[in-house]
């Protein structure tokens, strides 16, 4: 959809920077004289009419048949064209994603890197879409009874994908999709388009794929409620808020709704693993990593009431070391939030625990569209920052005594994304595995940790499905079953 448009807008992109405030020695003295393009348009993005959504809607249902016949070379080859021009055009896509979303640079060319993984993988699985022989002769009934399965591509399917990361969870949807052969319709951010409209010009380049296979379209959400209720997709795919998804999910109707929500993401500290520096280094990342704006961003700290404070005393000096500024440079950690509204919400949960008898250790402050990095004590169970989702850099540390009062700390929650547990034990590992009410739990390292292979999801208001490309591809594939009695002995 507006192909032409939209490379013209990606060349523009090429010469546009954005200007962010500039940190003297004491941070609580921005120097805010500069040009605030940061809530400026740096170009502009063409937006899909509700024709424009209909024409794509229909093409994918013509293309369907194609994209089912498509072989797996075929497939295997689109896949891979992604995977060499996101290479060949990792540094410039880095900084779209920069750009479009304040993400530092340094993690935008690691969500690039990501996203090609992504990609290959996908071109791998590809050519792994196996069924089955079955031995149905399980009673005299059934004597000489056989079977075979093969798995179908679902058809058409609906995406919807969040800003937070704009290109790799693109690549999630987007990459099983062709490595199966559904057609696809799918709606970027509107505050984050331009990597989606990255991967729709490099798929553009892909004689194999049939037309119709693909659409991109930045639209409103008043004119993308089709992407939901529209029967002639077969399957919706969605990552967002769970006030969004869950609405989504109930106005689907038949088709297969795969959801990935928010979190409250739990790290439990048992031992040092292996040493202090390590282990809060690690939980730096996983509670500031992108600001906090992720999903599973370690929002909930649990550490052992023998080591309580000196985690505490460590991580508050690391803490203060990070760089809060323009996303552009290379050693900035924290950059602005995608928007001063998201900024002034999670300004209102630090203040909201505040009044409810919370200690700030470090930080607590916005500027602008910028939060400092914070560290939160004695937070109530009742506070909005415990309860809900802080997409920000925000962490609340809690002491515990047992191991298992902190699990049990840890599922009072109703989310269930991912959790983390750092231990020598093996007996408490398997404890917390076997325990914990998440979709993952990750050893000796941060909740953040997140491998693009692994089947990804969560429990409870976590969503439901699992993404990851092999498990996503398991979703938008049917299973179809050949039976068969006494092949053989037709044989003359």
């Amino acid at each position: 959809m507006h192909l032409e448009e939209c490379m013209t807008m990606l060349a523009v992109l090429k010469t546009c920077r954005c200007e962010y405030p500039k940190y003297d020695t004491n941070r609580d003295r921005p120097h805010w004289s500069f040009h605030r393009l940061i809530m400026q348009f740096v170009t502009k993005v063409p937006l899909a009419t509700p024709e424009d959504i209909e024409e794509s809607i229909q093409g994918a249902v013509c293309a369907t048949k194609a994209m089912s016949t498509l072989g797996a070379f075929e497939r295997k080859l689109a896949l891979q064209i992604v995977v060499d021009e996101l290479q060949r055009r990792a540094e410039e896509v880095a900084q779209y994603i920069t750009i479009e979303s304040g993400k530092p640079i340094k993690d935008a060319r690691g969500e690039v890197q990501r996203s090609i993984d992504t990609f290959q993988i996908a071109s791998e699985e590809a050519t792994r879409i196996n069924g089955e022989y079955l031995a149905l002769d399980i009673s005299q009934r059934n004597k000489g009874m056989q079977g075979i399965t093969r798995k179908f591509p679902i058809g058409p399917v609906s995406m919807v994908s969040p800003w937070n990361f704009p290109l790799n969870l693109v690549a999630h949807k987007v990459a099983p999709a062709i490595a199966v052969g559904c057609p696809f319709v799918l709606k970027p951010s509107s505050r984050t388009p331009l990597s989606a409209l990255v991967i729709g010009q490099i798929l553009s380049t892909c004689e194999s794929l049939p037309k119709g296979a693909f659409s991109i379209l930045p639209c409103s959400r008043e004119d993308a409620d089709k992407f939901t209720t529209d029967e002639r997709f077969k399957l919706l795919t969605f990552t967002g808020s769970g006030t969004a998804g869950w609405d989504m999910k109930a106005r689907a109707g038949k088709k297969k709704v795969v959801m990935e929500l928010g979190g409250n993401a739990p790290c439990i500290v048992e031992d040092l693993v292996p040493d202090l520096q390590t282990t809060v280094q690690k939980l730096v990342f996983g509670g500031y990593y992108q600001s906090g704006q992720s999903c599973i961003h370690m929002q909930r700290l649990y550490v052992r009431q023998e080591l309580y404070s000196q985690v505490k005393v460590a991580l508050i000096e690391a803490i203060k070391k990070l760089k809060m500024g323009d996303p552009h440079e290379d050693d900035t950690y924290i950059g602005p939030m995608i928007s001063e509204s998201s900024a002034e919400s999670v300004e209102q949960m630090i203040q909201d625990a505040v009044k409810k008898g919370a200690n700030v250790l470090t930080g607590g402050h916005r500027k602008g569209p910028f939060v400092e990095p914070t560290l939160l004590e004695n937070v109530p169970l009742d506070a909005v920052a415990m309860v809900e989702e802080i997409f920000g850099p925000v962490v609340l540390i809690y002491a515990y005594k047992t191991f298992k009062e902190a699990v049990d700390e840890a599922n009072n929650t109703h989310y269930g994304l991912q959790a983390s547990v750092f231990t020598t034990d093996i007996n408490k590992v398997f404890y917390a595995f076997e325990h914990m009410e998440v979709g993952g739990v990750v050893l000796n390292d941060s909740p953040s940790v997140r491998v693009d292979s692994q089947p990804y999801g969560g429990l409870k208001d976590s969503g439901q499905q699992r993404e990851g490309v092999k498990y996503a591809m398991e979703d938008m594939l049917e299973t179809r079953v050949l039976l068969m009695r006494n092949v053989a002995n037709l044989v003359h």
